[in-house]
C-alpha cells in the first residue's frame, strides 16, 4: 500500500474499534480490545506515530486501570461560538468553533468541558482535556476522548438524552510521540482541576 493507503486503512482500523466499543454492553471487555487494538497498530502498521526504529521493541500505550467511576453521563448545554484556528504545521490550519459545554463533571471532576465542532468539509466533534495529572502522569498538552474526523467516536447517548463520557478511553495525541506531527492541544477553558488518572499515562519509571 502506498502511504495514502496506509493512512485511509489506519482509519478504517480505528473506527471498526469505537464502533466495536460503542455497542459492547462489556464496557471493560470493549476497553481491553481498545487497549489491545491500539498497541498492535502502534506496533505493526506503517502509520504508527512510533518512530520505525523503535516499533519492534514498544509494547503499546501505557494506561491506568480501569476505573468505571469516570465514566460519566453529562447533559450538553448550548454555547455561543467561539471561533479558533490552529497551525498544525505541513497539515495547514485547523479552524474550529465551541458548540456545547458539559454539566455533570464539576462535582466529579472539578470543571466542565467545551465540545468544538472542527469546521471544514464533513467537520466532526473534538473533544480535548488537560486536567491535574497533565505534565506529570500525562502528556502535557492534554489528551483526547473525542476526535470523531479520526475515527475516535465513543459518543453514546442513553435513553434520557444525557452523552456518555468514558475517561478511560482518552488517549495521547499523536505529537506526545513524535515531532512529526503537530496536533491541536487542549484549550485553557478545557483544564479540570480534579486529576483524571483513567485512560493514557506515562509510562511508570522503573
Amino acid at each position: 500500500m502506498n502511504e495514502t493507503e496506509q493512512l485511509w486503512d489506519w482509519r478504517e482500523k480505528i473506527a471498526n474499534l469505537y464502533y466495536q466499543a460503542r455497542f459492547n454492553e462489556n464496557v471493560t471487555d470493549a476497553w481491553r480490545t481498545w487497549c489491545d487494538t491500539r498497541s498492535k497498530m502502534f506496533r505493526d502498521h506503517p502509520q504508527s506515530p512510533i518512530e520505525a526504529q523503535d516499533r519492534k521493541t514498544y509494547h503499546g500505550p501505557t494506561t491506568f486501570p480501569y476505573d468505571a467511576s469516570l465514566r460519566l453521563a453529562v447533559e450538553l448545554v448550548p454555547v455561543t461560538a467561539d471561533h479558533m484556528t490552529i497551525a498544525t504545521g505541513s497539515d495547514g490550519e485547523l479552524s474550529m468553533r465551541s458548540f456545547a459545554r458539559t454539566t455533570g463533571l464539576d462535582a466529579r471532576l472539578g470543571g466542565e468541558l467545551t465540545l468544538y465542532w472542527i469546521e471544514g468539509y464533513g467537520g466532526g466533534v473534538f473533544l480535548p482535556f488537560a486536567d491535574a495529572t497533565s505534565g506529570s502522569e500525562t502528556y502535557g498538552g492534554g489528551r483526547y476522548l473525542l476526535d470523531t474526523i479520526k475515527g475516535a467516536d465513543l459518543g453514546v447517548v442513553r435513553p434520557d438524552g444525557k452523552l456518555v463520557l468514558d475517561f478511560n478511553f482518552s488517549y495521547f495525541p499523536s505529537c506526545a510521540y513524535s515531532s512529526r506531527y503537530v496536533c491541536p492541544l487542549a484549550p485553557s477553558g478545557n483544564r479540570l482541576a480534579g486529576a483524571v488518572r483513567a485512560g493514557e499515562r506515562h509510562p511508570i519509571s522503573a
